[in-house]
């Protein structure tokens, strides 16, 4: 079922908290929820559909439905790690167009920063997976991983450190703005490369930032979104991809959003050169350089030049990304940061992001979120939103 001109995203909200002291995993859920609802004008008692992932408490949908009092027509809980909230929306915009719920609400939060449970992908358990057996002994944390893909991209592009670092200057210059921002200090190209090594080639300032918090969004149909008193954000197309290691043929130098994104731009009907803004998973500085030459804003290999010299700082460069400061410098909530993409490329499309990285006339915007480890198996989910 195409998404195209079936749903609209009439509410938002971002939990201003980054280290959730004395606030239950429930109740940020409550909390992001309330925001987006109070967002769009609407009630509690209109939402009948709810979609959740595993950062979700007890046993997700179910447990919320009654913790919030929903009544609910639809539930989902589609697990993808990072890309989850991403692809949630394209599975709301398919239930509002089959008439299976009115309106949907899309929740994510964590709180294992002030709990100190640092489950990796919060929520998950690996109990049972095939390959733990045979990994367990040999335990390479994201950093190690990641710090592979950039190693491979280094060899097989040419890609250098230098190059990598410009996305952590750009987070950082957008980031100043935010005063939610964990990492407010503009840094140079210098000070990213100079900073401590985590897993070669992978600086610390490579990496993103621990939080907690989170952020909700509200999916329903376009002729409810008409009668309410909130700029229109239509969903134009939308994408899900699964990679793997296809049996030990490892191929480390493209994504999951190399088919995601395909199929997003097929259904939107319009080309990356289209886009006024890009809201990508920035797990790391060498995440968004795969997803730029994935989506098909340059060439492969060419993510690296593509990156250089401000082109991705709002106001200076040819795509501005992020503008929130992205999970290198603001939040990323229970290490899954798709909701945050979603969340400031509704900003952008609505006119509301900080005046000083707002992109001018920025009718067309791309969000793209990454789960589990771009050098295993991962999902990439991607959506383009049109301003109505």
């Amino acid at each position: 079922m195409a998404t195209t001109d079936s749903a609209c995203i009439v509410g938002m909200y971002e939990h201003p908290t980054r280290k959730a002291e004395g606030i239950s995993l429930a109740q940020l859920h409550a909390d992001v929820a309330r925001g987006a609802i109070q967002d769009a004008g609407l009630s509690l008692g209109d939402i009948d559909g709810y979609f959740c992932a595993a950062d979700a408490p007890g046993v997700g949908g179910m447990t919320m439905a009654q913790y919030l009092g929903l009544n609910l027509r639809y539930s989902e809980s589609t697990e993808t790690g990072g890309s989850s909230y991403i692809g949630h929306v394209r599975h709301a915009a398919m239930a509002v167009a089959a008439g299976k719920c009115n309106i949907a609400l899309i929740t994510c939060a964590d709180n294992q920063v002030a709990t100190r449970q640092f489950l990796g992908l919060g929520g998950v358990s690996w109990r049972g997976a095939p390959e733990v057996p045979f990994e367990d002994l040999y335990y390479a944390g994201p950093a190690a991983l990641y710090g592979l893909v950039a190693q491979r991209h280094m060899y097989e592009f040419g890609t250098t450190s230098e190059q990598l670092a410009w996305v952590k200057v750009a987070a950082s210059h957008h980031a100043q703005h935010n005063p939610h921002a964990l990492l407010r200090d503009v840094v140079t190209v210098e000070q990213v490369v100079n900073s401590p090594m985590v897993a070669s080639p992978l600086h610390r300032l490579d990496c993103c930032v621990m939080s907690d918090g989170g952020g909700a969004i509200i999916v329903t149909r376009p002729e409810i979104a008409r009668t309410l008193k909130r700029p229109l954000v239509r969903l134009r197309g939308a994408g899900e991809a699964v990679k793997h290691n296809n049996g030990g043929k490892v191929d480390l130098s493209y994504s999951a959003g190399r088919a995601s994104g395909k199929d997003a731009f097929a259904e939107a009907g319009i080309t990356p050169a289209d886009i006024k803004y890009a809201s990508l998973y920035d797990s790391f500085t060498i995440t968004v350089v795969m997803q730029i030459e994935d989506l098909g804003f340059c060439a492969k290999g060419e993510g690296g030049r593509f990156v250089a010299d401000g082109n991705l700082i709002s106001g200076v460069g040819k795509l501005p990304f992020n503008t929130d400061g992205g999970g290198l410098c603001s939040n990323h909530p229970g290490n899954r940061g798709g909701i945050t993409k979603l969340l400031e490329a509704v900003r952008q499309a609505r006119g509301e992001a900080h005046p000083a990285v707002q992109v001018p006339n920025c009718d067309l915007v791309i969000a793209h979120g990454t789960g589990g480890s771009l050098a295993g198996y991962h999902g990439g989910s991607t959506v383009i939103l049109e301003r109505g």
